[in-house]
């Protein structure tokens, strides 16, 4: 979400830039009708207000991304910031309660699952942020073998099912037709725990989220998540797959996150010879995600 300094900062540019493209032209239109006898002048004021307009568009384009490019990194370092404080003090809530009085021992146990909950956490975050920068190494090689497809998925949706205690109503699937993949175990399984934690998170209340996955053309296979949760608008249906993006909103701001895990998604897509792709009718009406995978033949 654009805060409201750098809205401004982004509205400043944008105008100056049409002002300057205004004068020009208005200076140029004003020496034609003096000078149109000039063919020789004519032609090179024509190159250089092509010049001077391009430079001043680019320039215009330029700013206005790094400005939102800024926006994003600090809305990434802070969401961090909170995702690996949050957990690290946590823990050490709980270990000075045990160090400096006596706890029964029912109690004492749900402290250790607590803690154990927050280290889980912690190593979840710091593991998303190292496999961003292993899918950004140029020249990192897929150590791909045989995968079955519907046993990965039915791991990633028990281990879903324990982080998120669920019961098996609010995380269904629907499995398919036995199918193979080639590829890394660890990707595959990272890409599909994202788009089922995303599902979860953004489910905005009661979860119900259906993931199934199915044939296409037999030559792909898709693994589908479908959730109930605030939907997508159409205009940001691409945008959230971008590295640090988070659809703006109130209710991304309640939600944690870094705003890798789709950005993970789709380069593990990609590494795998498929694509990743979000269907929403809008907000409030929930989104469904599409992950395509080539099939093992």
């Amino acid at each position: 979400m654009v805060v409201p300094g750098r809205r401004r900062s982004i509205a400043f540019f944008v105008a100056l830039g049409a002002c300057v493209v205004s004068i020009v032209v208005l200076l140029y239109v004003g020496w034609v009708l003096l000078n149109w006898r000039t063919g020789i002048l004519l032609f090179l004021g024509s190159m250089l207000l092509a010049t001077v307009i391009s430079g001043v568009v680019l320039n215009t384009i330029f700013l206005v991304r790094e400005i939102r490019r800024n926006e994003q990194h600090d809305a990434f370092i802070n969401a961090v910031t909170h995702e690996l404080k949050t957990p690290v003090a946590s823990i050490r809530l709980y270990l000075e309660t045990l160090q400096t009085r006596p706890v029964e021992e029912a109690r004492r146990l749900e402290f250790y699952r607590t803690m154990l909950e927050d280290s889980d956490r912690l190593l979840a975050t710091i593991e998303q942020i190292l496999r961003t920068g292993r899918m950004g190494a140029a020249g990192r090689r897929l150590n791909a073998i045989r995968v079955d497809l519907n046993g990965l998925v039915e791991d990633c949706l028990e281990r879903a099912r324990t982080l998120h205690r669920l019961s098996p109503e609010a995380l269904r699937y629907r499995r398919g037709s036995p199918t193979a993949v080639v590829g890394d175990p660890d990707e595959l399984r990272a890409a599909v725990s994202n788009l089922i934690d995303n599902a979860i998170k953004y489910s905005a209340g009661k979860v119900n989220v259906t993931v199934g996955t199915a044939s296409l053309n037999g030559r792909y296979v898709a693994v589908l998540v479908k959730d109930e949760g605030a939907g997508i608008p159409k205009s940001e249906l691409k945008r959230v797959f971008r590295r640090f993006y988070r659809v703006p909103g109130p209710l991304a701001s309640r939600i944690k996150g870094t705003g890798l895990g789709l950005y993970i998604v789709r380069s593990v897509a990609k590494r795998h010879g498929g694509r990743v792709w979000a269907e929403s009718k809008g907000p409030g009406l929930g989104s469904t995600f599409v992950l395509q995978l080539p099939i093992c033949k």
